[in-house]
């Protein structure tokens, strides 16, 4: 029998395992391998009794450009035509920054219109009381 302590690493539900390590392991995780979306990571771990420990942890993976949408939500009821904004942008290759593409540009949020009228009907109420005071 072994007197140490090993650790199984699978992705998903695949039979193969990614690699079976003695404990403790440092180990880097390659996700470029991967497709994005879900996966999960299952770790088995055997003590030297020959008992087991299952841990599994799931973990989303977005490699590529990220897409983000304005003018539709998740599960939103619509009807008629949407205007839609959509903007893919990627990290490149994380040496250099993008400045083109790498934010999404957005509509103002409906609070900060509001906040600005009040300003605004604040600003002019407190001119025309100003000016009745001084005449």
């Amino acid at each position: 029998m072994k007197d140490k302590s090993f650790v199984t690493l699978f992705i998903d539900e695949q039979p193969q395992a990614i690699g079976e390590f003695p404990a403790p392991v440092s180990f880097e995780l390659d996700t470029r391998k991967l497709t994005d979306g879900k996966h999960t990571l299952r770790i088995i771990s055997r003590d030297v009794s020959g008992r087991e420990g299952v841990r599994t942890i799931p973990f989303i993976v977005r490699n590529g450009p990220a897409i983000a949408v304005e003018g539709l939500k998740k599960d939103e009821i619509v009807e008629g035509v949407l205007p839609l904004m959509i903007n893919a942008y990627g990290k490149g290759d994380q040496k250099t920054f993008l400045l083109h593409g790498s934010e999404t540009p957005q509509s103002i949020p409906w609070w900060v219109v509001t906040w600005i009228i009040l300003f605004i009907a604040w600003t002019g109420y407190f001119i025309i009381s100003s000016l009745s005071i001084k005449l």
